[in-house]
């Protein structure tokens, strides 16, 4: 029994230090990215003062923006340096870090369950010889 309880308490203080060492890694990225976000947010913002600025200045309307420059729509609303969205990027790039498939890297080989339920298989047992494999997730809504 206290082999089996020092077995356990060494996993997880593997996993306590995966984590932390992935946190460690991901920290520089994710400060990366959310300064990008905020300089998104700071250059559209910014754009529609100025805009707003020369109409209060010429006293006309301002005229339409060429058809290739993106429209100016930043509100409290819809900013994209949000609790929210730091919390989507660091969430997915912490999947990206985890994520078993790695370029250049053999195949993941999971478990998969027929619709039966009854038997249990891996990916790779339904490959015949030389032929490829396809996956094909779809929906048919």
């Amino acid at each position: 029994a206290a082999l089996t309880m020092l077995h356990s308490l060494g996993v997880h203080t593997l996993q306590l230090l995966t984590q932390a060492a992935a946190c460690f890694l991901l920290l520089p990225r994710f400060l990366l990215t959310a300064l990008m976000l905020w300089l998104l947010d700071f250059l559209c913002i910014r754009k529609k003062v100025l805009l707003m600025g020369r109409v209060e200045e010429e006293g006309s309307p301002v005229q339409e923006p060429p058809p290739d420059d993106p429209p100016v729509c930043v509100s409290d609303s819809n900013r994209m340096f949000t609790l929210e969205s730091l919390k989507a990027v660091w969430h997915g790039q912490k999947l990206d870090f985890f994520k078993s498939a790695h370029v250049g890297s053999s195949a993941p080989n999971p478990e998969v369950i027929q619709l039966d339920g009854q038997k249990r298989l891996r990916i790779l047992d339904y490959a015949r010889g030389k032929r490829p494999l396809i996956l094909n997730f779809g929906s048919c809504t």
